[in-house]
């Protein structure tokens, strides 16, 4: 039988392909350096309230390899497996972790190793450390995606296509309107994103959120400064008091991620529908392929895109039900319930937003398909507006009439020619009946206020958009 050192980790992604490369920043060995790093950040915030000796924290520093706030502690040396079967009798991994990083250094900076810190406090904090760098990440796809987006509108503004409700074609829209609709999706999950980001926060509370432990250690005023010290040193968010079961910093940020899953996802499902063999109007730009069928070329991104899509609710769900019972000063399993549910939720959301920035990025739009399916209907599709023009000279039933006699195969240009109305509408704009009716059948005279709607959502991206995007390429050009 293997040994625990030799088995192999539980997910790679084999079940995931979504998530496959894209999911470092959340693995169990970055949750563990985010442990390390709220507990040697613990001990320079005793510094920082002048409670500490700087002497005592170098050290810790020196052993774990504390690199700053934004990378913390990379090289402890703690070994993740043994940790991992240690948690077990506990409950949690940080009961054994502070033993193990106790034991490896002298006696005045073993001190202050968790120094009046409870498991809860190291476990959120690092949690929050983890989302951070996430959510960096999560926010950098997505404005990557609209700028890819942005362009897309801009070229394709007055396109004109069918649109479609309830599956069928309804009236005309444009390419770029549709795009537009998933730029102003992208746009405000990344803003959401991005204010999440800011306000995540360090937990310092003690055993029941009361800071006891640390007034009786360095008195109240030192324990008032050590919350914000604390953030400090890790550069999160201060937190106005322990949050122990008021979990607010994980629900908004549940809700954040999904609300991005949700509009990438949108994406994903007009992309998959609008590359079926008999619409054809999109197509990614690297389809995927079938093991039985050669032939095909399916949308892949956009399948797996779609499959977080249809679980990140749930896992928001789990977050915001787990918050609710959250009974006492620490529950028992709600607490714990929301460890690889966030987890998970992040993992999602740094899969499906990267696969959306390259989706977008690389989608083609067949303009001869967009004009096929335009007319498959042989003009029914500005029947509405037929209805609102004609309707006040004939009657509706009429004009249903017409409509329900071109759905069957009557040429509805010959027929709107021959009533005598149209005749005299167009006589009053000084044209033949048969250009009169060929502007009126014409789907690009019917397409509504789309162009200033694409405008108005192509405004220029703001500098953080452009930053964000260029760290993305920074990142992956490494």
């Amino acid at each position: 039988m293997p040994s625990d050192r030799d088995r192999p980790a539980l997910d790679e992604g084999l079940l995931s392909p979504v998530t496959v490369g894209h999911d470092e920043t959340v693995t169990d060995a970055a949750y563990l350096d985010a442990l390390v790093t709220a507990e040697v950040a613990l001990a320079r915030g005793w510094v920082e309230v002048g409670v500490a000796s700087a002497e005592a924290v170098d050290e810790l520093e020196t052993e774990f390899g504390w690199q700053g706030a934004l990378r913390g502690c990379r090289d402890h040396g703690v070994d993740l497996v043994a940790l991992a079967s240690a948690s077990v009798a506990g409950g949690n991994p940080v009961i054994p972790l502070v033993g193990r990083l106790k034991e490896r250094v002298g006696e005045d900076a073993r001190g202050w190793v968790h120094r009046g810190a409870t498991s809860q406090d190291i476990i959120d904090t690092a949690a929050m450390l983890v989302a951070r760098a996430a959510t960096s990440r999560i926010a950098a796809a997505l404005a990557h995606a609209e700028i890819s987006l942005r362009s897309l509108a801009r070229s394709r503004r007055d396109e004109v296509a069918a649109a479609r409700t309830l599956t069928q074609h309804a009236v005309p829209t444009t390419v770029g309107l549709r795009a537009a609709g998933w730029l102003r999706g992208v746009v405000r999950a990344k803003e959401r994103v991005e204010e999440v980001e800011r306000r995540l926060p360090a937990q310092l509370g003690g055993a029941a959120g009361t800071l006891a432990s640390f007034a009786q250690i360095a008195g109240p005023e030192a324990a008032a400064a050590l919350p914000a010290a604390f953030a400090h040193e890790l550069g999160l968010a201060a937190p106005d008091a322990p949050w122990h079961t008021t979990r607010w910093p994980v629900t908004e940020l549940g809700d954040a991620l999904v609300q991005a899953i949700d509009a990438v996802g949108r994406i994903a499902t007009d992309v998959a529908t609008l590359s079926r063999t008999e619409i054809g109007e999109l197509a990614e730009g690297s389809g995927g392929g079938s093991s039985a069928m050669p032939q095909k070329r399916n949308p892949a991104a956009s399948v797996l895109i779609r499959s977080a899509a249809l679980r990140a609710p749930q896992l928001g769900a789990t977050l915001h039900l787990a918050s609710a019972l959250a009974g006492d000063e620490r529950p028992d399993g709600a607490w714990h319930a929301e460890w690889q549910t966030l987890r998970e939720l992040l993992r999602l959301a740094l899969g499906v937003t990267a696969h959306a920035a390259s989706l977008v990025a690389g989608l083609h739009v067949d303009t001869d398909a967009v004009e096929r399916n335009l007319a498959a209907t042989g003009g029914l599709i500005v029947a509405e507006r037929l209805s609102l023009v004609l309707g006040p000279l004939v009657g509706a039933a009429r004009v249903s009439k017409l409509v329900t006699d071109a759905a069957v195969g009557a040429d509805l240009a010959d027929a709107l020619v021959a009533l005598p109305e149209v005749a005299a509408l167009a006589a009053e704009r000084g044209v033949e009946p048969e250009a009169f009716v060929g502007e009126m059948l014409d789907p690009a005279r019917y397409t509504g206020l789309a162009g200033r709607l694409v405008d108005e959502a192509v405004a220029p991206a703001s500098r953080s958009t452009r930053s964000r995007s260029t760290r993305l390429d920074e990142e992956e050009n490494t």
